[in-house]
């Protein structure tokens, strides 16, 4: 009998992956791969076509240009790699925008080039443009790191157009004073207040409608122009809270108006990720200037899960922060990535972002090595701790071999992002010169998932059950983030460590090792591993426990983590007590804080808060009406979690406990 030729055997065998690949996107036979983003309709034509490149480009860059013990980690369930599709082309994952320079000089799309604007409608019009051009340049986030300080010069230039208008319309204009012995017009002159009330009244009025129509326009926007394939929405998110001129604080004001009063219908919105900064001395305590903006951002997180919040005195985040310069001010892709030290200097965060991460499955180091099998009655660190210098030299290796495939891209690979300085330094490059010298001042990150289920594997009890567990949890992220800086130090770049916003990833981890290992109490029998080193969705803790355990973690994820609780009854109806929960969590130091809380809504009439089975103003049943339930995953919204999540995070939305304060 002959044998199979090996050669040829392995091509059939290739062959019938992709075949199979293409079988189960265009009968959407495996809709945890169609899910896989909760931002896109896997199901629809163009979600499907999408799916069909995305699917391939992770078979291509497996089979032909990934490094061999990366691949048999990532097939091992070792190591996970995110946007794999991205990997052999070298796209870069999400960057924080200068929205200033871009507004200020103007810009080219490719297809046209944009004038600065004179107004504030025109400059919010502007950034979902802005917006909208980048994200197809890169696969990740797209973030306004300083929108109120970016946004305020244009409502000054609004409030100088009303107010020169009114002088007219008003005749209060002195005959022998000329436009320009005024000065410069801007909402802080209490002297031109005083001495043309009418004008200046009438220009405060015009200006505030305008900013409001602009920031109404501008949600709308991000919320409805679907630019990626599949119907996907670009991920928008957009920090804000700290400018204290009239203006900037018109911006903020705006935008908490714009998000409370919802879109056409009154729907939520989902983007952009709103994330209001806190800052002692600017929006704290009563009497600082902003106090009054960080009460309406409680208010209207309240309502709409937006904002989220930022805190700017967290010990990491104020290492490079600079008051006279918001481009220092810590803030976040949504998500929660954080880019702001730069070892080559560029300690700001406008102009470059992360690059690409890798995630390790710290639950399969902990089964292996744990009692969890029943093999050994006290874990093995010292086997662990192998497994884990393995598991990070492996992903170190991948990130460096990628890093290598995007330094080597041309300039006019990323198009709008280097030839209008969207990266830092990109406009001065031809667009046939390499992008790799610019690169360096992003991120490569190390990212976890599981650590809950990783001490149960280990120990027995996870990381809220036990002290000695929970000291045992922090020296294993205190370790792993010693790596990325020693390795950060040996190659001189920016590796910094990522509490993995794992969203498809939560349920992949587990089904396999599931597979392998079978259903073991507390670490593999639920569809999903703990997101990060967070207590467990399913364990019952009060609010100010969560938060005071989890924080600790925040000053070693340097490239970004987030903490949430999720509210117990409707958030809406307790202002005072969610405030508080927000203040508790920043003055534990907790560097990024969310509340979750159930959004619903009934498609027959429109109410929205808590719904059961029947909607309690016009009482349609859920079997008769679609009640469509907002939640939020791994830092920001997404639809109907019903309909757009994947089984693992539907699972865990299930398992959600309520948090009393």
């Amino acid at each position: 009998m002959a044998l199979l030729n090996p050669v040829l055997g392995r091509q059939e065998s290739m062959l019938s992956e992709v075949i199979q690949l293409g079988d189960d996107i265009r009968g959407s036979l495996d809709l945890e791969m169609l899910r896989e983003n909760a931002n896109l309709n896997g199901e629809s034509f163009s979600g499907k076509m999408s799916k069909f490149g995305s699917e391939y480009a992770k078979w291509y860059a497996k089979h032909f240009v990934m490094p061999t013990p990366l691949v048999q980690a990532y097939e091992d369930n070792w190591v996970y790699i995110h946007d794999l599709d991205q990997y052999a082309i070298g796209t870069t994952n999400c960057i924080f925008i200068p929205f200033a320079k871009l507004l200020r000089q103007g810009f080219n799309t490719g297809n046209g080039s944009v004038r600065p604007p004179n107004s504030i409608m025109t400059a919010m019009a502007l950034v979902a443009i802005i917006f909208q051009s980048q994200q197809n340049s890169q696969y990740g986030g797209v973030s306004a790191n300083k929108l109120d300080h970016d946004l305020a010069p244009y409502v000054a230039k609004s409030f100088s157009k009303y107010f020169l208008k009114g002088l007219d319309y008003f005749e209060e204009q002195d005959p022998n004073i000329t436009g320009a012995e005024l000065g410069e017009v801007h909402m802080s002159r209490l002297d031109l207040q005083e001495r043309y009330p009418k004008a200046f009244r009438y220009a405060l009025k015009e200006t505030e409608l305008e900013t409001l129509q602009g920031a109404e326009s501008l949600i709308h926007n991000l919320n409805t122009m679907s630019s990626r394939a599949g119907g996907q929405i670009p991920f928008t998110s957009i920090n804000y809270g700290t400018c204290t001129s009239p203006e900037g604080q018109l911006v903020i004001s705006s935008i908490l108006a714009a998000t409370l009063r919802g879109l056409g219908s009154g729907e939520t919105p989902i983007f952009p990720i709103q994330i209001f900064k806190c800052k002692k001395g600017i929006n704290q305590a009563p009497g600082e200037p902003n106090y009054p903006l960080f009460l309406k951002a409680a208010e209207c997180s309240a309502h709409r899960l937006y904002p989220n919040f930022a805190n700017l005195d967290a010990p990491l985040n104020l290492a490079y922060y600079d008051p006279a310069n918001p481009d220092t001010e810590f803030a976040t892709m949504g998500c929660r990535t954080r880019v702001l030290a730069d070892r080559f200097g560029r300690n700001h965060l406008s102009g470059k972002g992360n690059l690409s991460f890798n995630t390790l499955n710290l639950v399969k180091m902990g089964i292996e090595h744990g009692i969890a099998l029943g093999r050994r009655k006290k874990a093995d660190e010292a086997g662990f701790y192998r497994e884990l210098d393995r598991c990070l030299d492996i992903a170190l290796e991948g990130l460096l071999h990628r890093f290598e495939i995007q330094s080597s891209q041309k300039a006019k690979a990323s198009d709008f992002m280097m030839r209008e300085g969207v990266w830092e330094g990109g406009e001065q490059l031809d667009p046939e010169a390499p992008v790799g010298d610019l690169l360096k001042h992003g991120s490569l990150s190390i990212g976890f998932i599981g650590l809950a289920e990783c001490m149960k594997a280990l120990y027995g009890k996870h990381h809220a059950e036990d002290e000695q567990v929970y000291q045992k949890a922090l020296q294993l992220i205190q370790y792993m983030r010693s790596y990325c800086d020693r390795h950060s130090d040996r190659l001189n770049l920016n590796i910094t460590l990522f509490a993995t916003p794992a969203e498809g990833l939560s349920g992949k981890f587990t089904k396999r090792d599931r597979a392998f290992y079978g259903a073991i109490p507390g670490v593999t029998d639920r569809e999903y591993y703990t997101n990060s080193f967070h207590v467990p969705v399913y364990y019952p803790v009060t609010a100010a426990t969560k938060i005071k355990l989890e924080a600790p973690f925040h000053d070693l994820c340097n490239a970004g983590a987030i903490s949430y609780i999720e509210l117990n009854g409707n958030a809406r109806a307790n202002p005072e007590a969610f405030l508080r929960i927000v203040q508790y969590a920043l003055d534990q130091q907790v560097s990024y804080f969310s509340i979750n809380h159930p959004i619903d809504r009934c498609s027959a009439c429109g109410h929205e808060g808590i719904i059961g089975a029947t909607c309690p103003s016009c009482g349609s049943h859920e079997n008769d009406v679609h009640i469509r339930r907002l939640r939020r995953v791994t830092g920001y919204l997404t639809g109907d979690f019903q309909t757009r999540f994947n089984g693992a995070k539907q699972a865990e939305v299930r398992d959600r406990v309520k948090h009393t304060p």
